[in-house]
């Protein structure tokens, strides 16, 4: 398998989205530990690029803050078409699943809370979306991104199968 390229966040304008935080309670000997778990997606829409992470900290600034940080280490290229997908992914993760299915010009992102974050933080204008299975944001971003590492497009698919644009 071919090594992920490395893309580096720090010289991109990203926007920051965060999908869900999560108020996590640790029963100890003294009491109760809260703390706060933050899902942020981070993308930018010029570049086509988008990624996800996850922070964990006993404030809500603090845990967004780690996740900017993690999803900025996690960055995918994403390959489009103008505004859409190039053809129908199907991403798994655990027991979620996300269809995405290209759209025509002005349709604009049919997409769930947590998919649609993921869909405008990368460029895509239009898209169908369907989330199957699980409706844990976690597992639904996992997925989406798996559909999204799936995508090639024409250059792609003519290099793996030997021919050139024109044949395909």
């Amino acid at each position: 398998m071919a090594m992920k390229k490395r893309i580096d966040g720090n010289r991109m304008n990203l926007k920051d989205e965060v999908v869900s935080i999560n108020r996590v309670t640790k029963v100890v000997k003294g009491g109760k530990n809260m703390s706060f778990a933050a899902l942020v997606i981070v993308g930018d829409p010029a570049e086509g690029v988008v990624g996800y992470g996850s922070g964990k900290a006993k404030e809500v600034p603090q845990a967004i803050r780690k996740g900017i940080e993690a999803a900025k280490k996690n960055l995918l290229k994403v390959n489009l078409t103008g505004y859409t997908i190039p053809h129908v992914a199907l991403g798994h993760y655990g027991s979620g699943e996300v269809l995405l299915k290209p759209a025509p010009e002005g349709t604009g992102v049919i997409a769930g809370k947590t998919v649609r974050a993921v869909m405008t933080a990368c460029g895509v204008q239009n898209v169908l979306t369907k989330s199957l299975g699980s409706a844990n944001p976690h597992n639904v971003i996992k997925a989406t991104f798996d559909a999204l590492s799936q995508l090639r497009d024409r250059a792609e698919v003519a290099a793996l199968r030997g021919k050139s644009v024109d044949e395909l």
